[in-house]
């Protein structure tokens, strides 16, 4: 009777439209599990399968307007739907010069720099849709505006000038360079400057400019010390290039003069005594060698130890090579020393070395060390 009672009351919960909720037989994982990344893949397909373009041929006019009304809804749309994607605008943008419609791509360029008026590459589509389609003036007008709004992004400025350039107006390219110097950039900006006017064969400019290269930054510290050192080496590595050797000396000089201990790199060294030696000023190269290695620590010295050697083997007298040969050891005999400052034979080898070299003052210091 209770199982009578039992299927009664559900035939009268199935006519009432009353669902039972059944018991979870299995609470384990299902073996495929759908992931939130699959879902966006799938509505993302869908949606680029209902704006997919229509293969209908265009015959006439009329067809065409109705091609461009499809599409530029489609883009609204678009750009409805995600106003901050700019790659979504500047697809509609191109697509409008694409059909010769620039006072629209003009528009469409406007509309997105309101939405973001700090992403370089719409600024850079906008003025290289300018210059493609020869609108220099329209060209010229957005650079103005990217390089105000904008004064730390290299592209605009060097684009900019080159754009002038290729037309020949050399006047407003030294102009574009005068206003990008006062944002003090950095030093590929001078260069640039000094390549237009190497460029124009203007060298009194390009001396001017390396001048005011140098001096742009007089407070200088350590971080900056070895960009300062470079600014003057390649102020005379351009003045040798242009065979003005005193001029390019007088530029490592200044170097040890005005930036004095920041100077003591070995790079620098190197480039100067290398410079010394295509002069053949063959005793100032080894006082500068020496000068160097008396200063710059030995770990840092590797490669300008090495060309002293390699200069004293070509230029130097049987003595001078015996003194390098003395050094070398001795500075061997010196690290080893710094490892262990116990290790007896070496301080044995060393003590004999100085003997060698009769230099008294040196043979009892070593031995007062040891």
């Amino acid at each position: 009777q209770s199982k009578e009672n039992l299927d009664i009351h559900k035939e009268n919960e199935k006519s009432m439209g009353i669902q039972r909720i059944s018991k979870v037989k299995n609470k384990n994982p299902a073996a495929i599990q759908i992931t939130a990344e699959q879902l966006l893949r799938e509505a993302q397909a869908h949606q680029n399968d209902d704006s997919a373009p229509s293969m209908q041929p265009i015959t006439d006019p009329d067809d065409m307007d109705d091609y461009k009304y499809a599409q530029r809804n489609d883009f609204e749309n678009s750009i409805r739907r995600q106003v901050h994607h700019i790659g979504n605008w500047m697809k509609y943008a191109e697509w409008e010069a694409s059909l010769k419609e620039f006072r629209r791509a003009r528009s469409i360029y406007e509309r997105a720099l309101e939405v973001d008026h700090q992403h370089v590459s719409l600024w850079l589509r906008y003025a290289e849709m300018e210059m493609k389609n020869k609108f220099i003036n329209h060209a010229r007008n957005i650079w103005e505006r990217a390089c105000k709004i904008l004064p730390g992004i290299d592209q605009f400025w060097l684009k900019y000038a080159y754009m002038e350039e290729v037309i020949s107006n050399y006047d407003k390219v030294r102009d574009i360079f005068e206003s990008w110097m006062t944002w003090k950039p950095k030093d590929t900006a001078w260069m640039a400057y000094l390549k237009f006017e190497e460029r124009m064969k203007n060298i009194e400019n390009c001396r001017n400019i390396l001048d005011r290269f140098i001096d742009c930054d007089s407070n200088i510290g350590d971080q900056e010390a070895i960009d300062a050192v470079a600014r003057y080496m390649k102020a005379a590595k351009f003045e040798e290039q242009h065979n003005d050797r005193e001029r390019a000396r007088l530029f490592y000089e200044r170097a040890l003069a005005e930036l004095g201990e920041k100077a003591l790199t070995e790079s620098f060294f190197l480039a100067f005594c290398r410079f010394e030696i295509k002069c053949k000023e063959y005793e100032r190269a080894r006082v500068l060698f020496k000068y160097a290695l008396d200063r710059i620590p030995k770990g840092k010295a590797v490669r300008l130890y090495n060309a002293f050697v390699k200069f004293e083997k070509q230029h130097g007298t049987y003595e001078e090579m015996e003194d390098v040969i003395l050094n070398k050891r001795r500075n061997q005999y010196q690290e080893e020393l710094e490892k262990d400052s116990h290790n007896y034979d070496v301080w044995f080898d060393y003590t004999r070395l100085e003997e060698g070299s009769g230099d008294i003052e040196k043979i009892r210091d070593t031995y007062e060390k040891a």
